[in-house]
């Protein structure tokens, strides 16, 4: 990853009429990375994706693509590709008809034939997009959005009706896109996508940038959790935490709570059930935002 900036936002406000939607973001995305947006429902996600994509104008504010305005359609959109939540394809093309059109579109060149394989539509190529699965219209978003190889792919809410094996491939496939240098943006509902996949997260809520960072940055800000129950007549553990019958103890310390349970649980011969440790997760930081 080189330090070239693909996007740079800074003091963005989006406005409509008198609500204002985004206010005073800003966030940079540097090329090759994956950067998750994320936020609440109503947090101004897509309203920030529309000015970065460049279908509306920020109300105050800049917003910067490869140096460009996003309102430059012919510096900006040949290096994009867009996977929105819907399309909107004409249900009478072809799967084929579909990729070459749009593909034509977006000022880029590529093999379809490669284009369907690599979104896994090979053999739903002469088939009317009136005729897919909703699993298949999203693929075909997707195949749309990286033809050509756009040096930024912005995918909003990629795997939504897919099921588990269509989301490895799509997944894999932008893998391979990464390899060659392509930087990607995601929203996603699915935040253990996020979790696994981002190089670094923003938290949006209310029209704010709430917190930014790695996946460990985000998540030491709250603490981790060990869960455990004891069989009856056991002694006292050194932790304290009960729980409905149980042992729910919340840790900042989590590698020296664990080992003391651990050994004090060894040295007394009491088996701790249930037992389970864990960091925590970008739902748990996600869920706190109502509370801040």
């Amino acid at each position: 990853m080189t330090t070239s900036l693909v996007i740079d936002v800074e003091d963005l406000r989006v406005t409509y009429g008198d609500f204002t939607a985004v206010r005073d973001l800003s966030f940079q995305v540097h090329r090759g990375e994956l950067y998750a947006l994320l936020g609440t429902n109503g947090a101004g996600k897509t309203s920030t994706l529309e000015v970065v994509e460049g279908h509306r104008p920020p109300a105050s504010g800049s917003v910067r693509i490869f140096g460009s305005s996003p309102q430059d359609r012919n510096a900006v959109r040949p290096r994009m590709g867009i996977m929105l939540q819907e399309s909107g394809f004409s249900p009478d093309l072809t799967v084929r008809e579909s990729v070459g059109l749009v593909g034509a579109l977006s000022g880029r060149r590529d093999d379809i034939g490669r284009v369907l394989a690599v979104a896994g539509l090979t053999q739903k190529a002469s088939t009317r997009v009136a005729q897919l699965s909703g699993g298949e219209k999203r693929r075909l978003d997707f195949a749309t959005a990286v033809y050509g190889g756009p040096d930024l792919v912005i995918l909003d809410e990629p795997t939504t009706g897919l099921d588990i094996q269509s989301r490895d491939s799509l997944w894999a496939a932008v893998d391979r896109l990464r390899d060659t240098g392509t930087t990607v943006v995601l929203t996603t509902h699915y935040l253990e996508e996020a979790q696994q996949r981002a190089d670094r997260i923003g938290l949006m809520h209310e029209g704010t940038l709430r917190q930014e960072g790695t996946v460990a940055e985000l998540t030491r800000t709250l603490p981790a959790v060990i869960t455990f129950s004891l069989p009856p007549g056991a002694p006292e553990p050194p932790i304290i935490g009960a729980l409905n019958g149980g042992f729910h103890v919340e840790t900042f310390s989590l590698q020296h709570d664990l080992h003391r349970l651990l050994g004090w649980a060894h040295d007394s011969g009491v088996p701790l059930l249930d037992l389970t440790a864990g960091p925590t997760r970008i739902d748990d930081v996600f869920r706190a935002l109502d509370s801040n």
